[in-house]
């Protein structure tokens, strides 16, 4: 591929570094964030609400995901300890009242799946949301965090997994390295999509990197970023066929 320079391949859509059209077929994985890239909401701002800190935790969040707190897990446990008591019957009116699939996210997965990829989602968020969102899209693999829960309510804490404590940013470059290796795949043959500063490991090692309606550091970084529209404008960059 050629080594070009931002330009406006469509409008809200940036390219750089890469020479379009690609072909989605030259490529055997896609690994995608979970809140606001397939979906509309960052879960933990939304549990937060049940517990009446939807401000405070939301504030961390928009920090970590524009880069300005150093530590994601410091971070992350901060935000989780906030949430101490709110019952699990919340966390599921998040999924029925709030949670929605990004626009394009069924028609990118369908486009992938057709075109011989697996998918993975890896999430700083939590496996009550991200099981959910696996099963209603068909995703192959996940990784994300367990929140505790005691008496029917959360603790304030996660739950070590046998991987390790937290998937943050180098959590998600491992998972997607460890698939590709999976997959008998090289890194270059992966495409990893994101929105927020976590993501950019992966986004580093894999092939092709895009951003969704991402932070400013985020969009500077990748090959592909879809500013307007839903996620299946990668299609018009990189083609099913």
């Amino acid at each position: 591929m050629s080594m070009l320079p931002p330009s406006e391949f469509a409008p809200g859509l940036t390219v750089q570094r890469i020479a379009p059209p690609l072909k989605l077929s030259d490529f055997g994985l896609i690994a995608f964030d979970m809140d606001s890239t397939l979906i509309n909401i960052e879960c933990v701002d939304e549990i937060a609400d049940a517990a009446g800190r939807k401000a405070e935790v939301a504030a961390i969040t928009e920090a970590a995901m524009r880069g300005e707190i150093a530590d994601y897990k410091d971070s992350l446990r901060r935000r989780v300890a906030l949430l101490q008591g709110v019952p699990v019957a919340a966390m599921q009116q998040v999924i029925d009242r709030r949670l929605q699939l990004n626009p394009g996210a069924e028609t990118l997965v369908q486009a992938c799946r057709a075109a011989g990829l697996k998918t993975l989602l890896v999430s700083g968020g939590f496996t009550f949301f991200s099981d959910h969102v696996r099963d209603r899209l068909g995703l192959d693999f996940t990784r994300s965090n367990v929140l505790e829960v005691a008496g029917g309510a959360l603790t304030g804490r996660l739950v070590d997994q046998h991987w390790g404590d937290i998937c943050d940013g180098e959590e998600k470059r491992k998972m997607l390295l460890a698939t590709c290796a999976q997959l008998g795949l090289a890194p270059s043959r992966a495409i990893a999509m994101g929105d927020g500063a976590n993501d950019l490991p992966m986004m580093g090692a894999a092939g092709l990197s895009v951003a969704y309606h991402a932070k400013p550091a985020v969009r500077a970084q990748a090959m592909v970023s879809i500013e307007h529209g839903g996620l299946d404008r990668l299609l018009e960059v990189a083609s099913p066929g």
